[in-house]
């Protein structure tokens, strides 16, 4: 019997043998997936799902789409090098035109590209090797909320204490900073007020020479942080931390992995904001669902010597060769402004959900990249927001929405977050197909949460 004729169960059940306790998805999405297409997963029993986790942003075509698939079987086809570290071929050199032809002419016109390790958080570590280089400053400020990756500086910036518990020895001199997260606000405001609050808070903390902070290297920060909860920064917030690095001459390094390319209704997510960043780190979808991770940045900072940051698979050619066919489908066919109207879809949909169920404490996010969260209202609340995360119903949700066929992954505190990530070629259809799903979820949740509240009374 060969792999593909055994059921979920059982390759499950190997899985939890033999791969290491770390393993995530499978704990709360128990499946085994055997074929993909588009904006759907079908699983080794036949069950069809709606794929809103798509690679954690990863696909930003969909699976298996016939543009990204084509373009690796044309250079597969003619011989073209697969792995060349960091020599260049022409599928390099095409897949940085493209890229460069995505970003805003302002960053473009003197922008440098540094090839990393696949994973989106050697970018994070490039970066922060760039800007110490440049500067000859140690110190880092990220923020309250911050996923930058797991390697041990994109770590030290996770917010997310968990994670780095058990780890001594994390980067020194990286110091969080308050997020304007409008929902929870660290300062009890929400709104304009309270990311007023905010960036009045890192300016003053910049100018005291008793903030107990040395002069910053940089300044790393998502514009709509993901892992957090789909959590966007105003765009009045962003263009004030722009004014404040420029002013001193902070590299200001904006973590687009997640949000970038088209995603969040602009190509990258600082566009809402009509900024120019220094430094943007970039994975996910730009390899078209293979690994590859850049970091662009102004020319001006690139003062590291040769070899200063390297890596064995920073020359995927393959991934090159995907990544340029897809950043070009989704500039050619205007995929932000169709993630910008089809999110906006999905967020209504979302939003009257709410209005049904005083559990919904959130909705937000922009584009393609939103978040529902979940909250218990009759449990003592003493920190940020009007009341405390729910997990356990958020994660309930997460299962009947499985049940009936979507596949959402679960973030933000305390994982009480509902995110959806869908590929950004999901059509209006269904976007509408997805949303009445979650709303039975939620609907089936919620009346099973309430029933076992009352008997337990």
């Amino acid at each position: 019997m060969t792999y593909l004729d055994r059921g979920n169960e059982a390759l499950l059940e190997q899985q939890a043998v033999r791969e290491s306790n770390a393993r995530t998805y499978p704990r709360h999405l128990p499946l085994a997936i055997r074929e993909a297409s588009g904006v759907t997963v079908t699983d080794m029993d036949g069950t069809e799902y709606y794929d809103c986790l798509a690679g954690a942003g990863t696909l930003a075509l969909g699976h298996n789409h016939p543009r990204v698939v084509e373009a690796m079987e044309r250079a597969l086809e003619a011989d073209r090098p697969v792995h060349t570290l960091d020599i260049t071929a022409p599928a390099k050199e095409r897949f940085v035109d493209s890229l460069f032809e995505s970003l805003p002419d302002e960053f473009a016109e003197s922008a440098k590209v540094q090839f990393c390790s696949p994973a989106g958080t050697d970018a994070v570590e490039a970066a922060l090797k760039l800007v110490k280089t440049a500067t000859g400053n140690r110190s880092v400020l990220g923020f309250q909320g911050a996923y930058h990756g797991m390697t041990s500086g994109a770590l030290s910036l996770m917010g997310d204490t968990d994670a780095k518990e058990p780890l001594p020895g994390l980067a020194n001199d990286v110091h969080h900073l308050p997020y304007p997260y409008d929902y929870r606000c660290p300062f009890g405001e929400g709104g304009e007020a309270g990311h007023r609050i905010a960036s009045r808070y890192v300016e003053n903390l910049l100018d005291d020479p008793e903030s107990g902070i040395t002069e910053p290297a940089g300044v790393i920060l998502e514009p709509v942080q993901g892992e957090a909860g789909a959590v966007p920064a105003p765009d009045e917030w962003l263009r004030e931390i722009r004014r404040i690095t420029r002013e001193r001459d902070i590299p200001l390094i904006l973590d687009e992995i997640q949000a970038g390319l088209g995603r969040t209704g602009e190509t990258y997510a600082f566009e809402h904001a009509g900024i120019t960043p220094d430094v943007v780190t970039l994975s996910k979808a730009i390899g078209g669902g293979l690994p590859l991770a850049v970091v662009v940045y102004d020319e001006s900072l690139d003062a590291w010597e040769p070899g200063a940051h390297a890596g064995t698979f920073r020359g995927n050619q393959l991934a090159m060769a995907a990544g340029e066919a897809t950043v070009d489908y989704v500039l050619e066919n205007d995929l932000d402004d169709h993630a910008a109207a089809v999110g906006a879809r999905l967020r209504e949909h979302l939003e009257s959900t709410a209005e049904r169920f005083d559990e919904v404490g959130d909705v937000r996010g922009r584009g393609l990249m939103l978040g529902v969260e979940f909250v218990d209202e009759g449990a003592d609340w003493q920190g940020a927001g009007p009341h405390a995360p729910d997990s356990d119903l958020a994660e309930a949700v997460q299962s009947e929405c499985f049940d009936r066929g979507l596949i959402v992954e679960l973030g933000g505190r305390d994982s009480a977050t509902a995110r959806f990530l869908p590929p950004l070629i999901i059509t209006e259809q269904q976007v509408d197909d997805v949303a009445a799903i979650f709303d039975e979820a939620v609907a089936a949740a919620v009346r099973e949460q309430r029933r076992t509240r009352e008997v337990s009374a």
